[in-house]
């Protein structure tokens, strides 16, 4: 067996008289936690040894005779790829969203796709309530007065200095009630707030009045977005739904950067129409360092962190590799995003709400 050090690149070999040959595996970039001893115990494991990512063409070039691809969200798996791996035969994703991966080519092959679902939940649940509560009360903004040597003597207490808004007993609407959606209602229960929620699928949760979308929009002093990128959710909110939101509102995206018109938004910022808002997921990852959004006011930006816990991260590795080994055994993938066509079991199917990865 073959394992890539990710400190350092060397790889460590086996005895070869203690092993049988072994499938050929290639992983995108080190994991944290054991994950990765456990799959170079059973493969041949290449890993990329970085910095970032591989290239396009390293990425053909190192999966080209694999039998197993463990990749991240950042990585594009598409048909030409697939196409050009004739041994593939599992593929494995550290993440939740899959539109990095052309899953349908993949059917095509019969090679399951594997994902990581519910691992990340609660953790992103906990960024996103952590953005309401920044961006409603100007945390960030009010770090930098401090820090830049604005909180003088002189104004060491005004009456109108940095208000915000309250998020206690304010309207929070949840655009998608998946696994996520609930999880950050039920933290906004702790702040009495009042739910709206909506959902493509009409699910009902408790303590959630189910509205309509226009509905939401209107009455809500919060908006959080919890729902996975599909062509019916690409650019859901646009200019028209910015409007209709009400004026000072604020807004939380952690799901996927194209649900968002960022132009769009970035007028309603300007214009002040919005209070505030706050994203974790953009359009284009990473954002380009000459976005307006950067110069945009009372908006929040982090990298793509809504899974960024030590637990969180080293459960998704280990799911990642477990997916990774029971495909290449023949065994039904513990969470498969196409298990009537790959070799999943039929609990693992694409959620209704993905989380941002």
């Amino acid at each position: 067996m073959v394992w890539e050090n990710p400190n350092g690149g060397e790889r460590l070999r086996a005895d070869p008289g203690t092993v049988a040959p072994e499938p050929r595996v290639f992983c995108t970039r080190p994991l944290p936690g054991r994950g990765l001893q456990r799959l170079a115990e059973r493969a041949e494991l290449d890993v990329w040894p970085g910095p970032g990512a591989p290239s396009p063409c390293e990425l053909l070039e190192r999966t080209r005779d694999a039998e197993g691809l463990l990749c991240l969200l950042t990585d594009s798996i598409g048909s030409e790829l697939i196409a050009n791996c004739p041994r593939l035969r599992v593929i494995s994703s550290c993440s939740v969203g899959l539109d990095h991966i052309d899953v349908a080519a993949a059917s095509a092959r019969g090679i399951p796709v594997g994902f990581t679902p519910g691992v990340l939940v609660e953790t992103t649940a906990d960024l996103a309530f952590g953005l309401l509560l920044a961006s409603a009360r100007r945390i960030p903004e009010a770090e930098r007065f401090l820090r830049t040597g604005q909180w003088s003597w002189e104004r060491r207490w005004e009456p109108e200095l940095l208000l915000g808004g309250d998020v206690h007993g304010a309207t929070l609407g949840l655009i998608g009630l998946g696994a996520i959606g609930q999880a950050v209602a039920r933290r906004a229960t702790g702040f009495d707030m009042r739910l709206l929620g909506w959902t493509r699928s009409g699910r009902r949760v408790p303590g959630v009045e189910l509205v309509t979308f226009d509905a939401l929009l209107r009455e809500s002093d919060l908006v959080s977005l919890h729902v996975a990128l599909t062509p019916e959710t690409r650019g859901l909110i646009g200019a028209s739904q910015l409007a209709q939101m009400r004026s000072g509102a604020f807004l939380v995206n952690t799901s996927r950067g194209g649900v968002v018109d960022e132009l769009a938004l970035l007028h309603a910022l300007e214009s002040g129409h919005l209070g505030g808002a706050a994203l974790d997921v953009f359009a284009v990852e990473p954002i380009d360092p000459s976005s307006p959004l950067l110069r945009a006011p009372n908006l929040i930006l982090t990298p793509h962190i809504g899974s960024a816990s030590i637990a969180t991260r080293t459960r998704m590795a280990d799911l990642a590799v477990e997916n990774l080994l029971a495909g290449l055994e023949g065994r039904p993938l513990p969470a498969c995003a196409n298990p009537n066509d790959g070799a999943g079991d039929d609990g693992g199917a694409i959620p209704d709400s993905a989380p941002s990865g």
